[in-house]
């Protein structure tokens, strides 16, 4: 046994004055009385006869000297040398992945593994050291290697559910790294074993697996995306998914809302093991949240609901310069979303926010923004204008551009196209067996053009599919829409946001700033002057928006209640949005592996005991020498009446 404070040991030098004080006799006072009859009598019956009133004294000194000794060997803190040579140093790992949300076990499988951290951490021994990782959607130190337990306890309060994919794996090599090869370093893992390699980690020496949870079933909704029609301007089309990961057959009811409109319900009865999915085509103008939901209750409820985002179509506004052509103002006129105006001469002015359509008409002035030019017989900056191919044939399309999307020209022959040599950089999308571009994009000086040279009067293309869809494409390409697909995230990820256009003005941000706010209402400011930002991980299932919001110069707190409210109204201006689902079969599977059962313990042990075999000596030294004051007092001081 070793001190650490052995200066502390002078004091049982107090034993001396203690000794001294019980040795001397007190000389007793005399005084006289008028008789002694009564004394006699009170002696008789009270007369010293036991041995302990013989001893009392002695052992009264005895008492003195054990509480100062215990006393003095408190104040230099004794040890043993094992305390110092062969300290712990543990790792907790927390699984809070969305698994760990499961109910199969109480009150849920993330409480119980809260409540065997307290009771490890209560079973701590004197000199060890403990620290506590989360291992959510990305592991986390929530404290460092410590030894002061309610620090330990607090930062398991810490630990909060999460609605991603769970990463003990990576949670194990961070604990690896913090005990740095320490020689009675241990990893103690607690979670559900709902991840890859798990087997594997349990059979490691080094980690103290605890597995949590049985074998429940879950049906889960494991895919939900959206996106536009590449054909109808006003289509969309919906993937879903459900996968029933149990033993066991279940029937569920799948229901697609857009906004409060529902969208369709399908009723299904699933095997054991069995995955339904489906393609589902609709129509929609306006957009909004797709929200889709199993009916019925399980064990895991954050993998019943996933949304997804399905943009807003806007109208376009197109303007054809033309005499007349039946076919191409029948193909602008059939898309739903085209507000369509027709003139004959080319106007004084043009609108930015419209497309200009020309008809064998070449404007003699500036042309417009965005332009569409079919059979042109006039040259312009972007082109000039050579002399009429001889039937010339497709030989060769772009099939990757999304304006040839579902268009063949392949072998199509086009009488009397014109040879159009563009002047600048070019992208052809159709070339003539000659080399020379029939279709092709141009774009020069903030101007978009797109050009095809087919005489529409001569040849069969007008009455060919190929034709309104090739138009269609094109007001799709103008529009910036084209099959557009604004994919939900899958829990965890992180995702890059255009927080402004490269032709903003940045200097708004002294009065307002961008602002980020999760499903629960949370709300987080990005930095100030920022053009992009990067989100995540995104770690709770439901609709992330990113928003504009007034806040003063002296630049709100996140937490501030004004800002939060200001984020949260249905007033903000919404930059962006994010639909983040959990989209996780394996972390939906809730089935304990079989090899993993046996893996640890979860049974809670009370913590109540165990944190008073884990004290120092000097605690226990104080203990008795309270003790010692208590049977002191018990013995000598009280008083007794009868």
């Amino acid at each position: 046994m070793s001190f650490a404070a052995p200066l502390a040991l002078l004091w049982a030098l107090l034993a001396i004055p203690i000794v001294v004080f019980y040795v001397l006799k007190i000389r007793l006072r005399q005084e006289p009385v008028s008789t002694t009859l009564f004394w006699n009598r009170i002696y008789d019956e009270k007369s010293p006869r036991s041995i302990w009133r013989r001893l009392r004294h002695w052992v009264s000194l005895l008492l003195q000297i054990l509480l100062l000794a215990m006393l003095v060997l408190a104040l230099a803190s004794p040890y043993f040398l094992w305390e110092i040579l062969q300290p712990r140093r543990i790792v907790l790992v927390i699984d809070d992945s969305a698994s760990m949300r499961a109910e199969d076990v109480e009150p849920s499988r993330l409480d119980l593994a809260k409540q065997m951290a307290l009771a490890e951490i209560s079973g701590m021994r004197f000199r060890d050291e403990m620290a506590v990782v989360a291992a959510g959607t990305q592991p986390r130190v929530l404290c460092g290697l410590t030894g002061h337990e309610r620090t330990l306890r607090e930062a398991v309060d810490q630990v909060e559910p999460t609605d991603g994919v769970t990463a003990v794996a990576e949670a194990v090599e961070l604990g690896r790294r913090l005990l740095a090869d320490a020689p009675h370093g241990k990893i103690v893992v607690l979670s559900d074993g709902r991840f890859q390699d798990a087997e594997k980690l349990a059979k490691d020496e080094a980690v103290d697996f605890r597995t949590l949870g049985t074998p429940a079933g879950n049906v889960a909704l494991t895919r939900f995306q959206v996106r536009r029609s590449l054909v109808d301007p006003i289509g969309y089309v919906i993937l879903a998914e459900v996968a029933n990961l149990s033993d066991e057959s279940a029937e569920r009811r799948l229901e697609i809302d857009l906004g409060d409109s529902p969208v369709d319900v399908f009723p299904l009865r699933l095997a054991p093991g069995e995955t339904w999915s489906k393609t589902i085509e609709k129509v929609s103008v306006d957009g909004g949240h797709l929200v889709a939901r199993l009916s019925g209750e399980d064990a895991l409820a954050v993998d019943d609901v996933a949304s997804a985002i399905l943009p807003h179509r806007r109208r376009q506004r197109v303007v054809l310069v033309s005499e007349e052509n039946l076919f191409l103002r029948m193909a602008l006129a059939a898309n739903p979303l085209v507000d369509l105006e027709r003139i004959t001469e080319p106007p004084a002015s043009y609108d930015d926010d419209a497309l200009y359509v020309f008809h064998r008409v070449v404007p003699e002035v500036a042309l417009p923004r965005q332009a569409f030019f079919l059979d042109p017989r006039e040259a312009t900056d972007f082109w000039t204008v050579g002399g009429e191919l001889a039937d010339p044939i497709v030989v060769e399309q772009d099939e990757d551009s999304p304006l040839m999307q579902h268009v063949r020209l392949d072998n199509v022959v086009l009488p009397k196209a014109r040879s159009l040599k563009p002047t600048g950089k070019a992208q052809t999308l159709a070339e003539a067996v000659s080399g020379d571009p029939l279709f092709f994009a141009v774009e020069e000086r903030g101007r978009t053009a797109l050009v095809l040279t087919v005489n529409l009067d001569e040849g069969d293309l007008t009455f060919r599919t190929a034709f309104p869809i090739l138009v269609t494409n094109a007001l799709g390409w103008f529009a910036g829409e084209s099959g557009e697909l604004q994919r939900a995230l899958a829990c965890g990820e992180v995702a890059d946001v255009q927080l402004v256009d490269g032709d903003a003005n940045a200097d708004d941000g002294a009065a307002s700033r961008f602002a980020v706010v999760s499903p629960t209402g949370a709300v987080d400011l990005l930095p100030n002057g920022s053009t992009t930002a990067s989100l995540g991980p995104l770690d709770t299932c439901g609709i992330w928006r990113v928003v504009k919001v007034p806040v003063a110069e002296d630049a709100a707190e996140a937490g501030d209640e004004k800002l939060v409210e200001a984020a949260n109204a249905p007033t903000a201006e919404v930059v962006t949005e994010l639909a983040v689902n959990l989209a996780s079969a394996q972390e939906s599977d809730l089935r304990v592996p079989s090899e993993l059962t046996n893996a640890g313990s979860p049974t809670v042990l009370s913590a109540g005991f165990a944190g008073w075999l884990n004290r120092p000596l000097w605690f226990w030294l104080a203990a008795m020498a309270f003790g010692l004051c208590v049977a002191e007092w018990f013995l000598y001081q009280r008083r007794w009446i009868g």
